[in-house]
């Protein structure tokens, strides 16, 4: 499919247009970049971090060229945000949805008509309805922009059947220029978004996936209610998001919070949508500190002043791991992330993996879950970690903000042990003649009974049954350990089987020792945020007069129906009670005030801004 080529407005309209609506000076990392390749009516794919500015790439260039940007969006709640959010600014957005009553449906489908509106979000359930696609098809549509565009991958951990058919949408539109955005997508993901949307000739942007402001650490689970109230209660007033993995964990986990005296609510499949959603726009309006969530909750969620998020269990894969983390510190403020480790949720998690009919998803499903305990357990650096999952490196030998930089765990002699692991991969190599997975190893070491041992023979084998002392989840994590150490080779594919290394063979023959780094363990206190982060784009200021002015914003946001951060975010308001902005100009200076928002707010803020320079310091 073939598209004229158009050049892109000059820099400087688009740089006014940052400037005069958004209120910044410069742009995040690659956002130009995307907007002009968007403009020149290019396909684009986008892959961004939560918090680097992908909404912009689509909001800018859809107020700048003529015509109508159709979004494809989700959920409902991201809908509602982003159409608070542009509205603040001055743009002229709408949602169409499920949630509308008649009247207000007939009133936008009139704006949608007349030309006035630039943006349009809409699920792609509603957008493949022939009818309204030839509707849509009337407005004059100048580009379609798949948020969440993960989600039409097989291989993503969010894969939404309907973004299947978005292809035949964006052809029924005449071939619009598609920008598909995500923060999450490895290559695999990527490949299958560019198939699925029938991009032609796309360019690709990926940023860095590192979060520099977000502090990971991993703790071994221990009475994970306490530990969740603790580490809340040492982050009073701070907005928080507890991940768990079923419904009853998470009334369970906001009932032990409530008792402890902190604000929270649950938010799950099972609260009816009435419940669900209050309890959602508690939190946006900050009249919840914390909510307890399965994982139904927060892809909708665009508030930027979260300053932690807890896993009180196990995550499936590393790719819903870190989407969930991302919404931590959007604002580029300090944000934690602790994720509560046990060895008991991986083997409670492989019991669910059986109820999985479809063979090859299950597979799936086992090797996502071996990579995200394999990063529970692994002593290097997390950081290091996660972006090597999406095939980046990072270039330092340690990031000083996550546990295993910050507080190293000791090493001890793991010779005897190993020596058994090592052993009995080799043997089973030497009497099958083929290699196994981890979880057979562990099986045979352990002295199991299973169907796959007893026809390969492998209780014959002289390592049969030699670690039966140790639970046999011990044995899958000293054998990460050994497959990260280089002591084994890991093969590729749905069935990754062992192999010894050279090294391996070398520790064999030699029985040289072999030190292992301790599992992570429970720790003593809720430690604060690293130093690292704790210093990453927070700005000094006046924090009584940051107080006032966070009671005005909420104020406002009150009696507009939306939540504070659509008025100013945290980050803005720290930059106002650092330069008490008075005049216009000074205003317009402060990051993240355009102009609507000046108009609409400037006045009641620069009187207290006044008022607090009456008084004096407290």
């Amino acid at each position: 499919m073939s598209r004229t080529t158009n050049p892109p407005p000059p820099s400087g309209e688009l740089s006014d247009a940052l400037k005069r609506i958004w209120g910044y000076d410069s742009f995040r990392p690659l956002q130009r970049d995307i907007i002009e390749a968007s403009l020149r009516g290019r396909d684009v794919v986008a892959i961004l971090p939560t918090g680097a500015g992908k909404s912009l790439c689509y909001q800018l260039p859809a107020v700048v060229r003529e015509g109508l940007t159709v979004v494809v969006s989700p959920l409902i709640a991201l809908m509602k945000d982003q159409v608070d959010q542009l509205q603040a600014a001055g743009v002229a957005a709408t949602a169409l949805n499920s949630s509308l009553d008649d009247a207000e449906a007939r009133r936008r489908l009139a704006e949608l008509e007349s030309g006035r509106t630039r943006i349009l979000f809409v699920a792609p359930e509603r957008l493949v309805m022939p009818e309204f696609l030839a509707r849509v098809a009337r407005w004059n549509v100048a580009a379609l922009a798949v948020d969440e565009a993960h989600c039409i991958s097989e291989w993503g951990h969010d894969f939404r059947p309907e973004y299947r058919q978005l292809a035949d949408a964006r052809r029924a539109l005449g071939g619009v220029p598609v920008l598909a955005l995500t923060a999450t997508a490895t290559p695999r993901v990527r490949e299958d978004i560019v198939a699925q949307l029938g991009l032609t000739d796309a360019e690709t942007f990926i940023a860095s996936f590192n979060r520099p402001n977000l502090t990971y650490r991993v703790a071994a689970k221990d009475g994970a209610a306490a530990q969740v109230v603790a580490f809340a209660r040492a982050r009073q007033g701070d907005a928080g998001i507890v991940y768990c993995q079923s419904r009853r964990t998470a009334e369970a986990m906001s009932a032990a919070l409530a008792k402890a005296g902190l604000r929270s609510a649950p938010y799950h499949a099972g609260l009816d949508a009435a419940t669900r959603a209050a309890n959602q726009d508690a939190f946006l309006r900050d009249e919840v500190q914390v909510v307890c969530a399965t994982i139904a909750f927060g892809m909708g969620i665009n508030k930027p002043n979260v300053r932690f998020v807890v896993h009180a269990d196990l995550p499936k894969n590393i790719e819903g791991y870190y989407q969930e983390t991302g919404r931590a510190g959007r604002d580029g403020l300090p944000g934690e992330c602790l994720l509560l480790y046990s060895r008991g949720d991986v083997a409670k998690y492989i019991g669910f993996l059986s109820e999985i009919e479809d063979p090859d998803a299950r597979r799936t499903a086992r090797a996502q879950l071996d990579r995200m305990a394999a990063f529970a357990d692994t002593p290097r650096c997390r950081r290091a970690e996660l972006l090597a999952y999406f095939g980046e490196r990072w270039p330092d030998s340690g990031c000083g903000g996550c546990d295993n930089c910050l507080e190293p765990r000791e090493q001890y002699d793991a010779t005897l042990e190993s020596q058994k692991l090592l052993s009995c991969v080799l043997r089973i190599a030497q009497k099958s003649g083929f290699g196994v997975g981890l979880q057979h190893v562990a099986d045979v070491l352990a002295g199991a009974d299973t169907e796959k041992i007893r026809r390969w023979f492998h209780n014959e084998l002289t390592t049969y049954g030699i670690g039966a002392d140790r639970p046999r989840a011990e044995w899958i994590a000293l054998g990460r350990q050994l497959v990260q150490e280089g002591y084994l080779d890991l093969g590729e594919g749905q069935f990754p089987t062992l192999a010894l290394s050279a090294a391996g063979v070398d520790a064999l023959r030699s029985r040289a020792a072999i030190l292992l780094t301790k599992p992570v363990a429970k720790p003593s206190a809720a430690p604060r945020p690293a130093r690292a982060a704790a210093e990453s784009g927070a700005v000094a200021c006046d924090e009584a007069l940051l107080a006032r002015l966070k009671a005005l914003r909420r104020e406002i946001a009150d009696a507009r129906g939306v939540p504070s951060y659509i008025v100013f975010s945290d980050a803005t308001l720290r930059h106002m009670a650092a330069s008490r902005p008075r005049t216009r100009e000074e205003f317009l200076a402060v990051p993240g005030i355009g102009e609507k928002k000046y108009a609409d707010f400037a006045q009641a803020f620069a009187a207290v801004i006044e008022s607090a320079a009456v008084a004096g310091p407290e």
